[in-house]
């Protein structure tokens, strides 16, 4: 088994759900943690560095797992990691991955590295399934339902907000949509009026509720366009009531074989934990890119260009033998 050296930048959420996940893998071993904060600060045992320390780990680590958020870090970060590292992201924003694959493809082939990007559920496994479905089915319509759930990129980009303290935001579908697809019935589905987005906030004190609300509402990408409410708590509320971090969805796809031959294709997910689950994709994508890159096939890479045994520790022996 080959055993690949890792290293995690940023240490929230997904970087402690990483540093979790890492834990069930045997071939994967993390080197350290690399933060911009100060590393003695950090709640960790594991090894941990400011992030200025990191190029000097250029020949120790096979890659890193950027766990930095996607409205302000990776858009950043990414590029410029990828010069030195094969790097591995969940860069979620749906509208400008076209234009992060090719600054990501640019540098990498540039520099002889490998870029992963947008790894995760959504985008991520929902994508490949869209995929799947529409390959097989291609006669249909594929509807994604997200939630009931807390969105970590939807939640940091309010938390960025100005006046905001603390902030959570929720995802809500539609539920008689979703089972309508199910049922193979017909719907009227748009992404904006499938969902509802619920968020709470905790304000910095001087902060004026109109003025963040009508930010957070107002957000391209994220909030515009949306039924949106948001709700203001206080601290003690949002400590009791909002600090997990459950999430889900369902990629579903109506299908027609033949005449009167329907088929529903059917994808989801029920999280517990968002960001460990995120993790544990990402670190998957990890083994891959490491793989990737001893074979010396550089550039930028989404989920769709991976085959899924790149995935797996297995050799393909193996998977051959015990799941297919």
């Amino acid at each position: 088994m080959n055993t690949f050296k890792v290293g995690i930048v940023g240490y929230g959420n997904l970087g402690r759900g990483v540093e979790v996940g890492l834990k069930n893998t045997k071939d994967l071993e993390l080197v350290g943690i690399f933060s911009r904060r100060d590393p003695k600060q950090l709640d960790t045992t594991s090894p941990a560095y400011h992030i200025d320390e990191l190029d000097s780990f250029k020949d120790e680590i096979d890659v890193l797992l950027l766990c930095g958020g996607s409205q302000k870090d990776l858009p950043v970060q990414a590029p410029q990691l990828a010069e030195n590292f094969n790097t591995v992201d969940t860069y979620d924003n749906h509208n400008e991955i076209p234009t992060h694959f090719e600054k990501l493809d640019k540098v990498a082939k540039e520099n002889n590295t490998v870029a992963v990007l947008s790894t995760g559920w959504d985008p991520g496994l929902f994508s490949l399934n869209r995929l799947f479905a529409e390959a097989i089915l291609p006669e249909g319509d594929t509807y994604t339902f997200w939630g009931p759930g807390l969105s970590q990129g939807h939640s940091d980009a309010v938390r960025r907000v100005e006046g905001v303290k603390q902030a959570v935001q929720y995802t809500m579908p539609q539920e008689k949509m979703v089972e309508d697809v199910k049922n193979k019935k017909k719907v009227d589905y748009n992404k904006l009026s499938a969902h509802k987005r619920v968020v709470y906030v905790v304000l910095e004190e001087q902060a004026e509720q109109d003025k963040v609300k009508e930010a957070i509402i107002t957000m391209p990408d994220y909030f515009e366009g949306y039924e949106t409410e948001v709700h203001f708590i206080d601290e003690d509320t949002f400590a009791s009531e909002h600090t997990g971090m459950p999430h889900g969805g369902t990629v579903l796809r109506q299908g027609q074989t033949s005449d009167k031959q329907t088929s529903v294709y059917q994808f989801a997910l029920d999280l517990d934990s968002n960001p460990e689950f995120t993790a544990a994709v990402a670190i998957a994508y990890a083994r891959a890119a490491a793989k990737l890159a001893r074979e010396k096939v550089f550039g930028a890479k989404t989920v769709f260009d991976i085959a899924p045994g790149y995935l797996s520790p297995k050799d393909p022996a193996d998977l051959r033998r015990e799941l297919l």
